[in-house]
């Protein structure tokens, strides 16, 4: 591309993503000599000017998008010059069209085609016919028609001239550029999305039925609902269309009067004014409208699964940010019935110690065998922490472990029930099979759930995003532009956190800057074979593991305990002349200078900065030898479920419960509260204030208390709110639902579940069942 075309671009996306051009022609330099995204947002902020990563992650989104115009924009003027029809006003138009849907309308009448039947006419020699009577109106058709007869190409009368002149009308219409694009942003500014249900699918497709009969303008349709309506589509329940305006009748109007103007056609009751009158409004109905309805259908689907893809990345980078629960041994317990749940211990390192597999839930019920080896298990290896997946009869392991540690005597345990989305995926992978070989499938599901409370963003990155489940409409977007934004989200939250080198397996490392999986295994090998790595420029020793890639990966990983305490930290090898001025300015040694925040604090940075290393950076080295290697990632902290609250049936409206925000959606958050289905809390009711986004108020991960507002058992939905003094519906205006077999639910306990029926629930028949298993 021309210097020219490069410096169009830089400036275009300065705009949008709030910089100078100059930083982004710089990012682009960097990004095109095969520099990462999170290495240039961190090591690279002097010459970028301080781009962060979400800019920088947009710059590289859009750059793709501009380069692929331009692309586009020289081959339809390669194409049309080749034509010899390229004009020096059509050649400018075509080369200021700053859109895709503008550099199309402007190719359209020079793109080649398939014979039309406005193509024919005009072969038959009927467009002269048609700039006739634009011209003169006053002539009777007919009459003027009859002049223009071909019978070799079957024009045998009036009528066939006049049909094949309103084709080519109509065509002329469907391919004016200047009119495309007016009526394109008149009815994407005041189109209706419009949804009805198909006629005997309203029992099969019960849960559309808010779209039945839906109507909402679509520049204000959210993400979530376009997408919905869109399956329910697809799944033949609904129809979809565009409406002009509220009144779809004058908005018809408005169109055809648009068409006909842009064509020269105004009816002032003259001969020819009525039949090409008719012809704007056929352009309009059966080509212009039809063609923009599409158009303005695929941009909203665009639209929506953009949203999607950003809410679910955001989702994704907060598990993935999650806090960890640190070194410490760990049971696993993948919860089952008939097959029995299954219970493996990993060390601090991760390190597969034992398993086991216990039933002491029903058909088998084996409940003594059960209590003896959970209780081996937990003393033989100190377990401190216990966690339960939360999948089937996940509320009834969690119920019988809180009885067995009390039984045991077990009371510095915690138990913890972990999300296990993904886990199963991980189990069969070929991942998992070559670090547990000889081990079933099930027995890895339960190591994957145990390793994910220890580190969420080590065992996460072993599983391919999108199994992981966090999203809305995941499987509804585009898969590969999901793919593509998930990585991203990986990669950035990898990097973000840094990885240790001598303990992360392969699937982490792949995730570093600068790394891929053939790297990342060979670091690993070269690991297992020549032991720990004691430098970072050790690094340089693994095949395949050049300088630049070395350049691009060395700031994120770290060494504990080597030979150089700078390779814990995130201060990159290139800048370590920079902490060596510091050390001499201090005349302390490194081990006595890291850590030591008010020496540190008391330089001025500006006194260490060169021709290479700017203030950014030197101030960035200075934080990071404050706390070097400093984990981003919150304090760990987990939710107690409610005792006797284990299934839907068990809440009741106005309960205040604990639990864990499992998903973030555009329209609220949805809550686990342990009952296995996830409640919503409406964006509606998670503030006093009006919010916009609720990832303002929430994440996935978070800790939250919610009151219960409503239960709807048949369609089995949890609505809450995060607002505890919220009210609860008025019974005289919204009558309790039925529970299924007519009974009325219960009123509220006032105790949030824990009252006598949740006392004699929870000391009923499993601690009668206990009881009888010591004896």
């Amino acid at each position: 591309m021309t210097d020219a075309t490069n410096s169009r671009i830089a400036h275009r996306i300065a705009e949008e993503i709030g910089a100078r051009a100059n930083q982004v022609s710089a990012a682009v330099a960097l990004l095109d000599e095969g520099a990462t995204v999170p290495f240039v947002a961190r090591y690279r902020k002097e010459v970028t000017g301080g781009l962060d990563d979400t800019q920088l992650r947009n710059l590289e989104t859009r750059l793709a998008y501009l380069r692929e115009l331009e692309d586009r924009r020289a081959t339809v003027l390669a194409t049309i010059d080749e034509q010899g029809k390229l004009s020096d006003d059509l050649k400018a138009a075509i080369e200021n069209a700053d859109t895709k849907a503008r550099l199309e309308d402007l190719y359209l009448p020079y793109k080649p085609k398939r014979r039309t039947r406005a193509q024919i006419a005009r072969e038959a020699g009927l467009e002269p016919l048609l700039d006739e009577l634009l011209s003169d109106p006053a002539q009777d058709p007919k009459s003027t028609a009859a002049g223009y007869l071909n019978p070799e190409h079957k024009i045998d009368d009036a009528d066939a001239a006049l049909d094949g002149a309103r084709q080519i009308l109509i065509e002329r219409a469907g391919e004016h550029a200047d009119l495309l694009g007016e009526l394109r942003e008149w009815y994407a500014g005041c189109a209706r999305l419009v949804s009805r249900v198909i006629e005997g699918k309203e029992n099969e497709g019960a849960k559309y039925r808010d779209y039945f009969e839906y109507a909402e303008p679509l520049n204000k349709a959210p993400s979530h609902r376009i997408l919905a309506m869109l399956r329910g589509r697809n799944e033949g329940i609904l129809n979809m269309e565009l409406e002009p305006g509220d009144d779809p009748e004058v908005g018809h109007d408005h169109a055809i009067a648009r068409v006909a103007g842009h064509l020269g056609i105004e009816d002032r009751g003259r001969p020819a004014d009525g039949w090409l009158t008719t012809g704007a409004r056929l352009a309009w109905k059966a080509r212009v409208q039809m063609n923009l309805q599409v158009e303005l259908m695929v941009s909203a689907r665009e639209r929506a699964e953009a949203e999607a893809i950003r809410i679910f990345g955001s989702n994704l980078g907060d598990l993935l940010l999650a806090a960890p629960a640190g070194a410490r041994t760990v049971m696993g317990l993948d919860p089952g019935l008939r097959t029995g749940t299954k219970a493996v211990v990993i060390d601090p390192t991760g390190k597969l110690l034992d398993t086991a597999t216990i039933y002491p839930l029903p058909p088998q019920k084996r409940l003594e065998d059960a209590l003896d080896t959970l209780g081996a298990l937990c003393r033989k290896h100190e377990v401190e922490l216990i966690a339960i997946g939360n999948g089937t009869a996940s509320r009834e392991i969690d119920q019988f472990v809180t009885h067995a540690l009390k039984q045991l005597g077990l009371r510095g345990i915690q138990k913890l029930v972990v999300s296990e989305a993904g886990a199963s995926v991980y189990s069969a992978s070929e991942l998992a099979a070559k670090e547990f070989p000889n081990l079933d499938v099930s027995l890895r599901g339960a190591v994957s759930i145990a390793r994910r409370l220890q580190d969420p963003l080590a065992e996460l990155v072993k599983i391919e995003p999108k199994a992981i489940g966090v999203g809305q409409y995941q499987h509804d977007v585009d898969q590969y532009k999901l793919a593509r934004a998930l990585d991203a989200r990986v990669e950035d939250c990898v990097n973000a956190v840094g990885v240790h080198v001598n303990t992360a397996s392969s699937a982490l490392l792949a995730r570093v800057a600068g790394l891929n999986s053939t790297v990342a295994e060979n670091i690993v090998t070269h690991r297992d074979e020549n032991g720990p790595f004691r430098r970072r420029k050790d690094l340089l020793k693994v095949p395949r593991l050049g300088a630049k890639g070395f350049e691009q990966a060395a700031g994120f990983l770290r060494i504990a305990d080597g030979e150089d305490p700078l390779d814990a930290s995130a201060v990159h090898p290139e800048a370590y002349p920079v902490v060596k001025r510091i050390l001499e300015k201090l005349s302390r040694p490194v081990t006595e200078v890291v850590g030591d925040t008010k020496a540190l604090r008391a330089l001025d940075a500006r006194e260490f900065t060169d021709e290479r290393f700017g203030l950014p950076t030197v101030r960035d080295i200075l934080k990071e030898l404050e706390k070097p290697g400093r984990d981003p990632r919150p304090e760990f902290r987990t939710a107690k479920f409610a005792e006797g609250v284990e299934t839907i049936k068990d809440l009741r409206p106005g309960m205040i419960l604990e639990g864990t925000v499992s998903n973030v959606a555009a329209f609220g958050a949805f809550v686990d509260l342990g009952v296995h289905q996830d409640g919503l809390v409406h964006i509606s009711a998670m503030s006093d204030k009006f919010i916009k986004d609720p990832r303002t108020v929430v994440k996935a991960g978070d800790v939250v208390k919610v009151k219960v507002m409503d239960v709807d058992l048949d369609r089995k939905r949890i609505a809450l709110s995060l607002r505890l003094d919220d009210p609860l519906p008025d019974e005289a205006d919204a009558p309790a639902k039925k529970e299924k077999g007519g009974a009325k639910k219960p009123k509220a306990s006032r105790n949030g579940g824990k009252g006598k029926k949740a006392d004699r629930k929870q000391g009923g028949a499993l601690a009668e069942a206990f009881a009888r298993a010591k004896r």
